[in-house]
Parts: structure tokens; sequence; C-alpha cells
């Protein structure tokens, strides 16, 4: 559709179409339905319209006395050794990153070879062996129990779209499903509740924790653990929050 100034001069100007118009709405209305409902990640919708996405101040909750310690100089050991850059924000595509693989052979993918290494109590096969069918869990994010191995997720600690941004985007298909599927460092997947890995999403340090105070420091040194064993960056606002927890889990126990 061609549209004509009405100042001085009559220098044509190209418009979107009505049909174009209404169909970009329609795309970037679904997409900020999805980003609420946690299906897309964060900052979607400014991703489709050309821009950053901005990112909201995260206040890190206090670390509670009875909180899981870590060596706090060691968690800084290795985060001398991970770059700090700006994140690449576009160009994920989970279907790039195969994952629930059946590794060895056995007949059971990833998925329930997690679940199987996780419960707290020996797990009910299906009777060809290959699905957990009843087990154990406890939620680390939560530390709310379950027993329904559909009450379950296996979560990224460091989540696939969070890889991609931070150096991913660079791996060859094989890298990316090795990740996806890294059985050999219990600290890349683990299981959690269907809830709080979708509240989690794509999401780092920066912008959620575990609900369960006490979970803060390991969650943060296992978030840096994985960062530097697949050598993924991190960015500012995510290594201003690794700080601050850090910063917390230094403080001494109060005296009993």
């Amino acid at each position: 559709m061609i549209g004509w100034s009405n100042g001085s001069g009559l220098r044509p100007r190209r418009r979107m179409s009505l049909g174009a118009l209404l169909t970009a709405l329609a795309v970037l209305t679904g997409a900020a339905l999805l980003e609420r409902l946690e299906v897309l990640p964060a900052g979607t919708v400014e991703r489709l319209l050309g821009r950053e996405p901005k990112r909201a101040a995260y206040r890190v909750p206090p670390i509670p006395p009875d909180a899981e310690r870590i060596d706090v100089a060691l968690v800084e050991g290795w985060l001398t050794r991970i770059p700090m850059v700006a994140e690449k924000q576009r160009g994920y595509r989970r279907e790039e990153w195969s994952h629930w693989l059946d590794l060895n052979g056995n007949c059971r993918d990833t998925r329930n070879e997690v679940l199987i290494r996780d419960s707290l109590s020996p797990v009910q096969l299906s009777s060809d062996g290959c699905h957990v069918l009843h087990g154990r869990w406890r939620d680390p994010y939560t530390g709310e129990e379950f027993r329904n191995p559909h009450d379950m997720d296996i979560d990224h600690r460091v989540p696939l779209d969070e890889a991609h941004d931070s150096g991913g985007h660079a791996w060859d298909r094989d890298r990316r499903a090795a990740y996806a599927n890294d059985l050999s460092d219990r600290r890349t997947l683990v299981t959690v509740s269907a809830v709080s890995n979708r509240a989690k999403g794509a999401k780092g340090p920066d912008a959620w924790l575990p609900p369960d105070r006490t979970q803060l420091c390991r969650y943060v040194a296992d978030w840096v653990a994985v960062k530097l064993r697949w050598q993924l960056a991190m960015d500012r606002p995510e290594r201003a929050a690794v700080d601050t927890v850090l910063a917390g889990c230094r403080a001494p126990l109060p005296r009993r």
C-alpha cells in the first residue's frame, strides 16, 4: 500500500498492509501470552521487535543460618576462569539440542536415567525396564517430596537457552546433544518438580533463585561449576547476582 504524506511534499511512503499488520499484532500478542505463561523465555517479545530485552533488577534474598555451606573460595576461583561477555540472545532453537536420548542403548532415555539416579528410594520400573513408574524425589528448589514421576521434570541447571546464549550457539549438534544429556556430572541435570522447573524457565541467578533459601549457596555453586565445565560465559547481571549470593554464603554461622 502506498500512502502520501500530508505535508508540503508529495513524496510517497510505504505502509504495512492491513493484513500484514494484523498478522504481526497476532504474533506479538501470542508471544506475549506464552511469555507470561513461561512457555517462551522472558524477553521473547522484545527480541521479535528487534530490541534487547530489559532485565529487571533482581533482589537476591538473604542466606539463612541453616543454609548448606559451600567452599566459597573454591567457587570464586572457578569464577576467575569464566569470561564475562554480553550474551548472544538470538537464534536459539530447542530442537537443535537433542535431549532425552538413550545414550547407552539400555532402553532408558536420559530422563529416566536421572529419575533413577535421584530417587531417594528404589524405583519401580515398567515391565520392560525402560520407564520409571514410581519413586521418591525431593525437589531441591522447594524441599517438597514427590512419588509420581509425572510430577517431575529434569532440569538443566544451566538451561539450554542460557547455554546457547552464553557460548553454545557456536557448538555443533553433537556437543549440544552431549550437554543436553550430560550424565557424567550430576550437577548438569537434576530432578525437580514440574512446577519449579516452569517457574525457573530459562532464567539465570539474576532473575530466579530457588524458593528454598537454604539451597541458594549450593545452587549458585553448581551453576558456576556447570558454566566452567562447559566453557560457557557469564554476563554482568548474572555475575553480579552470583557474587551477591556468594557474599552471603561467606558469612560465618551464628554461635549457638
